[in-house]
């Protein structure tokens, strides 16, 4: 047997409780339909067969789950850290236990391909044990005395949170907003995307075993435009984590306007990848490669311009045309494949169309740019030459695994072409000379830079953009800043001169 065949049968099993009984909300601590008996189906990219029904939650289906929030807030806040921490790392185990079920459903569900979702989970477990041992000192502050008044600081959980998370790798993104928002004290309610409900479920069913009290983690599915909408308006959520498209981004802020919701936004991405002759170009073409295609080019992160300087041009395009010419497209549950299939036929269609955007606007397709086969959403890896940064290749995001090089001259125009963009989540440099990656780094308009790398993710670090792409940092104490208030205490240390009005 085929380690294809070994994985389908593997993943077949994982899916028979899914085909059985569908997927349910999960509101205070059970499993429910939704409130209208309407559903939706979960339809893989790779063959486009369905799944299974999910439950389309609407408004109803939310307040419920924010009330079950708001009631279950006190308990959780309350509860010792020591017995928090204990359930977030049975959480981190339960992951660790299931990886695999994971990694298989969620390459069903998304067309990621094995070799990345692999590791995802085990990623996602390291996400909770990391937040776990926070929270110990979550809400510890600082001492700031002044000459009268001894003033300390502490943190306080914000209250119940809405968590909106995107379907490009949904288990691991999950975890990301998740594990903090736990560790911080507050409740949840999550909207998984509904082009990717399966591992969210999984992901609930562990944190149910793991002895999460109920109504602390609630799961609505729907659309966004029902479930999505009331939860980002819901008066009883007093914060919105979103990961998802830039546009989104400013509809949740209107919509979250009148209950003063405080946002953290991770939005999308043109990021720039900068070649410079001096750099150690084989390292840099396997770096450019492997931000753009691998994931499916299906990442906010991922290095969708490649600015490469005028001199190395034509003999880095030249192996570049090559490597993408030989990334293997495929089946995302056999281990050899590098691209699966796009998340589904209308992200295939925009994908898509920017192959004859690319023409019109004058660009070269030097590789890929068509559909491979006539079932699923599969796509070639394309590369576009010959391009400028005022085309929309360059200006839009594609959100697949198509990449377009423009050629720079000067350190001056590489950052200005690197900057003249809506976006700013990430870019990355590549070149030996200390003095100028300091210059270029200090000048780049990015949440986040990585010098003579790939996106390598450090949980303490911040996480998010600036610009189109996001408000908010995720990572370490960042989280926290966003899930938990400041608070004030100031003590009088004697008896100061207090004014006496109308005495």
């Amino acid at each position: 047997m085929s380690a294809l065949d070994d994985n389908i049968g593997k993943l077949q099993d994982a899916l028979k409780h899914f085909q059985n009984a569908g997927i349910l909300n999960h509101i205070n601590g059970s499993d429910v339909p939704a409130m209208s008996g309407e559903t939706f189906q979960s339809v893989s990219p790779v063959d486009e067969s369905i799944i299974c029904n999910v439950a389309r939650g609407s408004a109803d289906d939310i307040n419920a789950a924010a009330n079950a929030a708001k009631d279950a807030f006190a308990q959780w806040r309350d509860m010792p850290a020591k017995q928090r921490k204990t359930i977030l790392l049975n959480i981190a185990d339960g992951i660790e236990q299931r990886a695999e079920e994971i990694a298989l459903c969620e390459c069903w569900d998304t067309g990621q391909a094995l070799r990345f979702m692999s590791k995802a989970a085990l990623r996602a477990a390291e996400n909770f044990r990391y937040f776990a041992d926070q929270v110990p000192g979550a809400r510890d502050g600082l001492n700031l005395p002044s000459p009268t008044l001894m003033n300390v600081t502490t943190r306080v959980p914000i209250g119940p949170v809405g968590i909106i998370t995107p379907w490009n790798t949904p288990f691991m993104l999950s975890t990301w907003k998740i594990a903090p928002a736990l560790a911080s004290g507050c409740t949840v309610v999550h909207k998984p995307a509904e082009l990717s409900p399966l591992t969210a479920r999984i992901l609930m069913d562990i944190a149910k075993e793991s002895g999460l009290p109920d109504g602390v983690w609630n799961l609505v599915n729907g659309l966004g435009e029902d479930a999505g909408k009331a939860l980002t308006e819901h008066p009883a959520i007093k914060a919105i984590a979103f990961v998802g498209e830039s546009h989104t981004g400013t509809l949740i802020v209107k919509q979250g306007a009148d209950t003063l919701k405080r946002n953290h936004l991770e939005l999308g991405g043109k990021n720039p990848v900068i070649v410079f002759p001096d750099a150690n170009l084989d390292r840099a073409l396997d770096a450019a490669i492997f931000m753009i295609y691998s994931i499916n080019g299906e990442r906010c992160t991922s290095s969708s311009r490649l600015l490469v300087h005028e001199s190395i041009k034509d003999e880095f395009e030249a192996k570049l045309v090559a490597r993408v010419n030989n990334i293997k497209v495929g089946h995302p549950l056999d281990p050899s494949t590098e691209i699966g299939p796009l998340i589904a036929q209308d992200h295939f269609d925009k994908v898509t169309s920017y192959f004859e955007i690319a023409k019109t606007d004058g660009a070269t397709v030097a590789a890929g740019g068509e559909r491979q086969g006539d079932k699923g959403y599969f796509v070639k890896p394309t590369l576009f030459t010959q391009a400028n940064n005022e085309m929309r290749i360059a200006q839009e995001e594609i959100f697949g695994p198509v990449l377009t090089s423009i050629p720079f001259s000067t350190q001056a125009q590489a950052v200005q072409i690197a900057n003249d963009i809506p976006y700013g989540l990430t870019a990355y440099v590549w070149t030996n000379d200390l003095t100028q990656a300091l210059q270029v780094t200090n000048e780049l308009e990015a949440g986040m830079i990585w010098v003579n790398s790939e996106n390598v993710r450090h949980l303490p670090t911040p996480f998010g953009g600036v610009k189109a792409s996001g408000i908010g940092r995720d990572g370490g104490d960042y989280s926290f800043d966003f899930y938990m208030e400041q608070k004030h205490i100031g003590f009088a240390t004697g008896e100061h001169k207090i004014a006496r009005l109308g005495a």
